[in-house]
């Protein structure tokens, strides 16, 4: 007599079908999920970049650009830049090592060159 314990060769291979299509399912949803993430730090760096901005004036009647003059830091992998900011107004960007196609921005006061839409809120592009 033969056993009949076991599963046959196309059992399996249906098994392995359903584990392979699950996983092309879950894989991209994974991928955006990360690049959220992403974002959402370079959006929080931002606002606490603007707060000790804020910090900053309160003590000196002035902006800065140098981060160092800042009790600022920024989160792992986020790259955090001043490149304007005077008396009355600053600008802001922060990207991300694992985003290479978006970067946000923040600024106060009347600075060009801006792709954030409104002052003082974050914007992504």
């Amino acid at each position: 007599m033969r056993s009949t314990n076991g599963f046959t060769l196309i059992e399996l291979l249906i098994v392995v079908v359903i584990i392979g299509i699950l996983a092309a399912i879950a894989i991209p949803q994974y991928a955006n999920t990360k690049e959220k993430a992403y974002v959402a730090a370079m959006k929080s760096d931002l606002r606490n970049l603007a707060s000790a901005q804020e910090s900053y004036f309160v003590d000196r009647l002035s902006y800065t650009t140098s981060l160092t003059n800042l009790d600022f830091n920024n989160s792992p992998s986020v790259t955090v830049v001043v490149p304007d900011g005077d008396v009355d107004s600053w600008r802001a960007t922060a990207t991300h090592i694992g985003v290479a196609n978006v970067t946000c921005e923040l600024y106060y006061g009347n600075t060009s060159g801006s792709t954030a839409t409104e002052e003082g809120l974050v914007g992504c592009s």
